[in-house]
């Protein structure tokens, strides 16, 4: 399934193609101004959570994780949130109901990267028996549209 034959169709419309212009560089006010409220975020925004009965199950550890993993998401100027949000998102849901195979690959891999991040041995030993070591491009193309949705959200409200 993964070798597909592509065809270009040509429908013959007459426009012209949309050409994408160049973005203008950033004086360097608003790029303080863009550092300063990346920052503010990084340390004062609200953690996103899913809606649920379990939403204050999360682990206190995780929780003051997410500070750090998002400087260091800033640093890199991802405009996404880190994967230790997307584990915090994802987590209260897993208790409501069963969840696409999917989405439990992506939340078993979001656990591994946490305990491969955080150093934590014991639930690094369990995860690297239960967790895939890599996504498919449909699941890294799922996780990746959850974290630009929780980082406008997380934006918005700040």
């Amino acid at each position: 399934m993964e070798n597909f034959n592509l065809v270009q169709l040509d429908f013959r419309f007459e426009y012209e193609p949309i050409y994408v212009q160049k973005k203008t560089p950033k004086s360097n006010k608003k790029q303080r101004n863009d550092f300063v409220f990346n920052f503010k975020d990084c340390l004062t925004s609200p953690i996103i959570v899913f809606k649920s009965a379990w939403q204050d199950i999360i682990p206190e550890d995780m929780l003051k994780n997410i500070k750090p993993s998002r400087l260091l998401y800033a640093v890199q100027q991802e405009e996404m949130a880190s994967l230790t949000e997307a584990l915090v998102y994802i987590m209260p849901r897993t208790y409501e109901a069963p969840m696409p195979t999917e989405w439990v690959n992506i939340y078993t891999w979001l656990g591994l990267q946490y305990a491969i991040r955080f150093k934590n041995n014991d639930q690094l030993n369990e995860m690297t028996e239960i967790a895939s070591s890599k996504l498919s491009e449909y699941e890294m193309g799922l996780l990746n549209n959850l974290r630009r949705w929780i980082y406008d959200k997380k934006r918005k409200a700040l």
